[in-house]
């Protein structure tokens, strides 16, 4: 039985995997791009990123009762459809690995520094391997009960954070110039919009109203985009561009900085719960499109079966994904966006073009 979701599940859904990530570390490459600028740079990507998601709506159109991977093989025929699949089952193995190296990468040096990272991304493995072998709906649900609690931590944050903001380090505005801010821009497209075609392993197919999830995905993209416009705008404000664009996780200092006097301070491992719970639904969502994916190249009945092996492989390559943290850098910035472009650019718009043709071919045959 093919599990089903509701429209609101599948806009949640949606927002968490805008976020993950991307609150904990796009204030830091949009601050070395853009500098002051930052914010701005966030407010164009989240315009320019819901077009893309309207592009994604119309592309959800052409899928009607198939996923991407069964649609791939009906438009361009098994042999080019399956090669395009391996690359986009690959594309969602590098997500939920280098994910896990993310939250390993955090934890280890920010929370827990005596603890071996091995140990860490096995133990949130281990919960991204039974959240998706109970299946999406379960997923969804935990969704449901996880974010207003997600939301009440940022507005926790932009409370507590408010009286240490200087409006000064917003100044210059626009002094950058085009080139820095276009650099920034894609940089937040291809972390918080292009992965969007993961969600093509659940939309529309999966949802029992897929005409109110259409106007709830880009209602979600736009919701992420303000929460991804309001953490780079604090870090700004607060730490300065020069500051935010040295640190790794320079959100996370933000909560190192609360102090009301002897009542709310020390609160940072608090908030840092709301990032945990954005990156653990996006590596859920990677991983569920990896086993998914799999599972049909390989003509399984059911992917659950080779849930726990697939959870192996991405601990073990996430230890190994990224040498360092200039290498991770270095990755992101030269190899991730030409990368994430082609992924979810070049390859939704040679599908929802062939896909077009073909339609309006059998059209006027019929």
């Amino acid at each position: 039985m093919k599990e089903k979701i509701s429209a609101r599940q599948f806009k949640l859904l949606v927002i968490l995997f805008s976020i993950g990530t991307t609150i904990l570390v796009i204030p830091s490459g949009l601050a070395a791009d853009a500098k002051q600028d930052a914010w701005i740079a966030a407010v164009i990507g989240t315009i320019i990123g819901m077009c893309f998601t309207k592009f994604y709506v119309l592309m959800g159109r052409q899928l009607g009762e198939h996923n991407w991977i069964d649609y791939s093989k009906i438009v361009l025929g098994k042999w080019l459809g399956n090669f395009l699949n391996v690359l986009f089952v690959f594309f969602c193995f590098i997500g939920a690995s280098t994910l896990l190296f993310y939250i390993g990468n955090f934890m280890n040096t920010q929370i827990m520094p005596e603890t071996p990272i091995e140990f860490i991304n096995i133990l949130f493995a281990l919960i991204v391997v039974m959240g998706v072998r109970l299946g999406v709906e379960t997923l969804a649900r935990a969704a449901e009960v996880f974010f207003p609690y997600i939301v009440l931590l940022f507005l926790f944050l932009l409370v507590f954070i408010s009286p240490e903001m200087d409006f000064n380090n917003l100044r210059p505005l626009f002094e950058t110039g085009v080139k820095p801010l276009t650099h920034g821009v894609l940089s937040m497209l291809v972390i918080a919009t292009f992965p969007l075609i993961v969600m093509f392993m659940i939309y529309p197919f999966q949802i029992d109203t897929p005409e109110r999830a259409e106007h709830g995905f880009i209602k979600a993209s736009f919701v992420g985009g303000i929460f991804m416009i309001g953490i780079t705008f604090m870090c700004v404000t607060v730490l300065g561009f020069d500051t935010t664009k040295r640190l790794v996780y320079p959100s996370y200092e933000l909560a190192k900085i609360i102090s009301v006097g002897h009542f709310v301070d020390r609160v940072e491992s608090s908030v840092a719960a709301f990032w945990i719970l954005a990156i653990y639904f996006k590596t859920s969502l990677y991983f569920y499109g990896f086993v998914t994916g799999l599972g049909q190249l390989c003509q399984l009945t059911q992917y659950r079966s080779i849930v726990f092996p697939c959870g192996m492989l991405i601990v073990v390559y996430s230890l190994v994904v990224y040498p360092n943290v200039t290498y991770m850098h270095e990755w992101d910035d030269k190899v991730f966006i030409p990368y994430a472009i082609f992924m979810g650019v070049v390859i939704p718009a040679l599908l929802f073009v062939v896909g077009k043709i073909r339609s309006q071919s059998l059209d006027s045959k019929g």
